[in-house]
């Protein structure tokens, strides 16, 4: 089951000190936890590329500290595979080069491993941060108050609202269901959106002698400008790790099982980290489930087993596989009948299931009001008792929570179109709805 059992209880960082979610800054290569070679492999291949490098610029690429970086020059000076080739006025003004027997060596790096950016960090590393600041602790900040308040605009059932509240706060999986546009995907998303707290996540991990690129900076987005000063002024932080906002991973029919694997990229060096692996920290949200290639059983066993067990058991080349942690919030969503994709045991398997329905007609023109004023058209009740009663009513269409949105959007553009201001009439909002309804009458 997905439940707290086997959860991190550590306390987690208080979110007005973001710096301390930051792992300390190495003052010696034995606390990076990097082997000496694989740095000087490292170091040799940025000199190589750079031709001539300025100590401190070398450890703004690298992110690492000038201690371990002199560390590892010194080494590389004392095998001639380095040199100094200008010294200044103080210890940070020096910049290095290669000899002929380094340049011959970093070659030989590249051609084995083409990977030029920051050090990586080792897995136990990751491992003790992401058990710090696990994204299905209760504390994280799922409680009514604040849904409540998030969600005071919308038109969203209450109690709909407290049940994914309740499943959120609790570090549950939640299954939203129901017909395609009631508003699942849009809900799924502001949800991901309401995370609160940051994360530290790291540029890259060391793993078996192999580097897996974690951060994505379109995952993985910016703090405040006032939590990213407040991160920066504590300057003995570990610069291979970045602070982030809680991240949102929303996966679609595209999911399959080799995309929930490492994926080798020979012309960078790395292996690119999955989806879930993305989501750590976060919350993992898989739309459409049961138009995936693979069956939806397929899919919810591997990643409910793997959420279960803490370790997702990753393929890196052929048969060989490396446990790397998962800990995320996961959703699911689907417009298929659950009991049409998975048995009884495997919707045990997902905390909650919720219904994601048609909206009541008081709640659909609550809706439309909503949208009419976010896109500045000018509102006619009478057009809306149209769209209600004559071309829903008749059709026996549900009130879906997409459709305000979509016909106040085609009603823009066709004003726009007629350079004309927007305005809802009965003429507007039949001419968006024949653009909608596919030759149905």
């Amino acid at each position: 089951m997905l439940d707290l059992d086997e959860v991190r209880t550590a306390p987690m960082a208080r979110a007005e000190e973001p710096a301390a979610l930051l792992p300390p800054q190495p003052k010696s290569l034995r606390e990076t936890g990097l082997d000496q070679g694989f740095l000087v492999e490292l170091v040799a291949k940025a000199i190589y590329v750079a031709g001539k490098i300025h100590l401190p610029l070398l450890a703004g690429k690298l992110k690492l500290s000038v201690n371990v970086l002199r560390e590892v020059l010194d080494f590389m000076l004392g095998e001639q595979l380095a040199e100094l080739t200008w010294r200044g006025d103080t210890e940070l003004d020096v910049q290095y080069q290669l000899t002929g027997s380094g340049k011959l060596r970093a070659a030989e790096f590249l051609a084995r491993n083409r990977y030029l950016g920051p050090a990586p960090v080792t897995l136990a590393a990751y491992r003790e941060v992401l058990r710090r600041q696990g994204a299905r602790h209760p504390q994280q900040g799922w409680a009514a108050p604040e849904l409540q308040a998030a969600f005071a605009d919308d038109v969203i059932d209450a109690a709909v609202r407290d049940t994914i509240g309740a499943a959120l706060h609790a570090g549950r999986s939640v299954l939203l269901y129901g017909p395609s546009g009631g508003g699942k995907t849009t809900l799924a998303r502001k949800l991901g959106r309401l995370q609160h707290g940051l994360i530290a996540v790291p540029h890259a991990l060391l793993i078996d002698e192999r580097i897996v690129q974690l951060y994505d900076p379109a995952v993985h987005l910016a703090p405040s400008p006032v939590h990213a000063r407040q991160g920066e002024e504590r300057r003995c932080v570990d610069a291979r790790w970045t602070l982030c906002q809680r991240p949102t991973v929303c996966t679609g029919a595209e999911l399959d099982g080799d995309m929930l694997e490492l994926r080798h990229d020979a012309a960078a060096g790395v292996f690119h980290a999955p989806p879930q692996l993305l989501a750590n920290g976060g919350l993992l949200i898989v739309d459409d489930l049961g138009r995936q290639n693979a069956p939806a059983a397929q899919l919810l066993n591997r990643i409910a087993a793997a959420l279960e067990t803490g370790i997702d058991q990753l393929r890196v080349q052929g048969n060989h596989k490396v446990g790397l942690p998962f800990d995320a919030q996961l959703l699911f969503a689907t417009n298929q009948p659950p009991r049409e994709l998975l048995d009884e045991a495997q919707l045990r398997r997902i905390g909650y299931k919720v219904h994601i329905g048609p909206l009541s007609e008081a709640s659909f023109r609550l809706l439309f009001r909503h949208q009419c004023r976010a896109a500045r058209v000018v509102l006619d009740e009478l057009a809306l008792d149209h769209l209600v009663h004559r071309l829903h009513g008749q059709g026996e269409r549900p009130l879906l929570a997409s459709c305000p949105r979509e016909i106040v959007a085609r009603i823009v553009d066709f004003a726009h179109y007629a350079d004309v201001a927007p305005r809802l009439s009965v003429a507007a909002v039949d001419q968006a709805w024949r653009t909608m309804s596919a030759g149905a009458e």
